[in-house]
């Protein structure tokens, strides 16, 4: 391989004008073989018809990817969480039933 081939740079253009932007609170996994299904949504407290709490998780997005992309996604967000705690501290994960919706007593 020659100098000018190594040294060659591709340059990226990001195209946001078919982009939507949504807030998630839950995620839900599944998987596959050959690859790995992300539903994004809102877990949103309400009452059920017969008046029992019942916690609904409304999906907003569904992102399904293969392998190397998921793990190129778990590298990115392990190294932005570990920026954000770098300069704000370390994040508290909130234990069941602490902190989130909740269901009515």
């Amino acid at each position: 391989m020659s100098n000018q081939q190594e040294q060659r740079q591709i340059q990226l253009r990001i195209d946001e004008s078919k982009m939507s932007t949504t807030y998630a609170n839950t995620i839900r996994t599944s998987t596959m073989p050959d690859e790995l299904i992300m539903d994004f949504g809102i877990n949103l407290p309400m009452p059920a018809p017969d008046n029992q709490p019942t916690l609904v998780f409304s999906v907003g997005s569904r992102i399904v990817m293969n392998w190397s992309a998921a793990k190129r996604l778990a590298i990115s967000l392990g190294q932005a969480v570990r920026q954000y705690e770098e300069q704000n501290g370390e994040i508290k994960l909130q234990q069941p039933g602490q902190g989130g919706p909740r269901l009515a007593d």
